[in-house]
C-alpha cells in the first residue's frame, strides 16, 4: 500500500537527520536528476543536448531543483533558471552555474519554458495549502501553460497544489511526473488535484514519520490480505449471507446488478426483499427471495422516494442494523432513509451531491461543490456526524472510516462513469462485508479498508471487462470473479 504523511509529519521527521546532518539535498537532488535523465531519454531518444528550464522558488525545493539541474548540466544538458521568488537558495545557484547552466531575464521565460523539452517545477514545495501560485510565478506558469507547456517534472509536489488535501483552489502547475521525497504527501492522492501529480515516484531518504499515514491507497497486492477467502470446512452461513433491498417494477435492472454482484463476489448466499424478485431470480437463480438469516445488508440501489414498499423494508433492515450489528451497505435511495446515528459497520456509498444532502440534513452548511473541493474533509465530517464509515464516489474514490482511516483509489477507468456502475459496487462491497462482519466489530476501521478493496476491485474488473474501451454495468459483475482470483494470486 501507498501510504501518505502531513507536511507536519513530515518536517517533524526531517528534523533529527538534519541535526545529525544527514545530506538531504543532496541525496533529493541526485534522486531527482536521475528521474529526470530517464524521463527525456524516454521522451528524446538522449540526454545530451536536451533543453531543460528549472523553475525556482525560494524555499527548500529551489535548491533541489538546481542542484539536480547543475548535475543535468554536467551531463550535457542545456540547463536554464527561471527565480521565481525574493530569494534563492545561494549554494544551489552557484553549482548550477558553475556547471554552465544560466539564468533566463523574466522577459525570456514563458518562451523558453514553451520551447524545452522538459520543465522542473521547483517553485512551491511542502508549504502550500490549495490556494494555488500567485503573483509573477502564478502569471508565468499561465502564460507557459497557453502557449504549450513542455513534460513537466514536479519537485516533491506539484506546485501550487494543496499538500495535505489535494486543494486547488487557483493556477496549478500540472505534472507528467512527481518525484516526491522521503513518504508521499496526501494532496498526490486526494481529488481534486491528485490527478495533477502525474505519475507519482517516491524516494527513500529514511524517513521515519510518527503517528498513522493521513491517507492510504490500497495497491493490488494488498487484496487477498483484506478478502475473505472460505476455509476448506466453510458452508454458505459461515461464508456470509447478504441481504438485498434494491430496485422496484420500475427499476429492476438496479436489484438484477446488485444481486448479481454480490454472488459472483462470492458471498455465501444472496436474499432479495423487493418487487422484482422474479427478473433477480431469472438473472441469478442462486438468489433466494424472501426473509431470513443474513450477516449484512444492501439497500437503496434503484428505490424511488415514493416506493413505500422498499422504504418500509429499509427500515426493517435498518433496526437489524442498529440492534443485531449487522452491516450494511446504504446506497442511493436509502440514504435519506438513514437514521441520526448508525456505527461504521454501516457504509454510506454516495456521490458528492447525495453526500451534501445528508450533511446538509444534519446541519452543514455544504453543497456538492463544496464536496467535491475538499471530499476528504467532507467525508470525514459526515463519518463524525453519523457514526458510519463513507465511501465518496468519484474519479478517486475517497473513504473516510473510525480511527481516522482514510483511503483515496484511483483504480477505475473514466469509461466506468456508467448507469448501473454503482450497483455493481454496492453488492461487491456487501459480499465483502457479509463476509468479514465478524472483524469488522473487532475493528472498525476495517470497515474503510473493505470499502476501499471494493473500490480497487470494482476498478480493475472495469479494467478487465473491456481494456481501454467502454464498459457496462453487467460486463464488470462478469468480470469480478476472474479479477478476484487474479488478486489473490497477486
Amino acid at each position: 500500500m501507498l501510504q501518505t504523511w502531513t507536511s507536519a509529519q513530515v518536517r517533524a521527521a526531517e528534523e533529527p537527520l538534519l541535526a545529525a546532518g544527514v545530506p538531504l539535498m543532496e541525496r533529493a537532488a541526485f534522486a531527482l536528476h536521475v528521474h529526470v535523465v530517464a524521463a527525456l531519454r524516454e521522451l528524446r531518444g538522449a540526454v545530451a543536448g536536451a533543453r531543460v528550464v528549472v523553475l525556482v522558488g525560494s524555499g527548500n525545493n529551489g535548491g533541489d531543483a538546481l542542484y539536480a539541474g547543475a548535475l543535468l548540466a554536467r551531463r550535457g544538458v542545456d540547463v536554464r533558471a527561471v527565480l521565481t521568488g525574493a530569494r534563492v537558495h545561494e549554494g544551489g545557484l552557484d553549482a548550477l552555474l558553475r556547471a554552465g547552466g544560466r539564468v533566463l531575464r523574466a522577459e525570456e521565460a514563458a518562451a523558453a519554458a514553451s520551447a524545452a523539452d522538459l520543465l522542473l517545477d521547483g517553485i512551491l514545495g511542502i508549504g502550500t495549502d490549495g490556494s494555488g501560485l500567485r503573483g509573477a510565478a502564478g502569471a508565468l506558469v499561465e502564460e507557459i501553460v497557453a502557449r504549450g507547456r513542455p513534460y513537466v517534472v514536479a519537485v516533491d509536489v506539484p506546485s501550487g497544489l494543496g499538500v495535505d488535501d489535494g486543494r486547488r483552489d487557483g493556477v496549478v502547475l500540472d505534472a507528467d511526473l512527481t518525484v516526491t521525497f522521503g513518504v508521499a504527501k496526501p494532496g498526490l492522492l486526494l481529488p481534486p488535484g491528485g490527478r495533477a501529480a502525474g505519475r507519482v515516484v517516491l524516494v527513500d531518504l529514511g524517513l521515519e514519520p510518527a503517528g498513522a499515514p493521513e491517507v492510504v491507497r490500497l495497491e493490488p497486492s494488498d487484496v487477498a490480505d483484506l478478502w475473505p477467502v472460505p476455509a476448506p470446512d466453510a458452508h454458505k452461513y459461515t461464508r456470509g449471507v447478504l441481504g438485498v433491498v434494491a430496485g422496484s417494477r420500475a427499476y429492476q435492472g438496479a436489484a438484477v446488478l446488485t444481486t448479481g454482484a454480490a454472488v459472483r463476489a462470492g458471498v455465501g448466499m444472496v436474499r432479495y426483499l423487493g418487487d422484482a424478485g422474479d427478473a433477480v431470480v431469472a438473472a441469478h437463480p442462486e438468489v433466494v427471495v424472501g426473509h431470513g438469516r443474513v450477516q449484512a445488508w444492501v439497500f437503496g440501489p434503484g428505490v424511488s422516494p415514493d416506493d413505500a414498499g422498499q422504504r418500509r423494508r429499509i427500515e426493517y433492515a435498518f433496526e437489524h442494523v442498529l440492534e443485531r450489528g449487522e452491516a450494511a451497505v446504504v446506497d442511493a435511495g436509502a440514504l435519506e432513509l438513514l437514521p441520526a446515528r448508525v456505527g461504521p459497520h454501516a457504509v454510506l456509498t454516495p456521490h458528492a451531491g447525495e453526500l451534501a444532502r445528508v450533511l446538509s440534513q444534519r446541519g452543514e452548511d455544504v453543497d456538492r461543490r463544496a464536496v467535491e473541493a475538499e471530499p476528504l474533509r467532507w467525508a470525514r465530517r459526515a463519518h463524525e456526524l453519523t457514526g458510519a464509515t463513507v465511501l465518496l464516489k468519484g474519479p478517486v474514490t475517497v473513504v473516510a472510516g473510525a480511527q481516522g482511516a482514510a483511503y483515496a483509489q484511483a483504480d477505475a477507468p473514466a469509461w466506468l462513469a456508467t448507469a448501473g456502475a454503482g450497483d455493481v459496487l454496492a453488492g461487491l462491497l456487501g459480499a465483502l462485508l457479509a463476509g468479514r462482519v465478524d472483524d469488522v466489530h473487532d475493528d472498525p476501521s476495517l470497515a474503510a479498508a473493505l470499502a476501499a478493496t471494493a473500490a480497487l476491485v470494482h476498478g480493475r474488473a472495469a479494467h478487465r471487462a473491456t481494456p481501454g474501451g467502454p464498459v457496462s454495468a453487467r460486463e464488470v459483475a462478469d468480470a469480478l470473479p476472474g479479477t478476484i482470483a487474479e488478486l489473490l494470486d497477486a
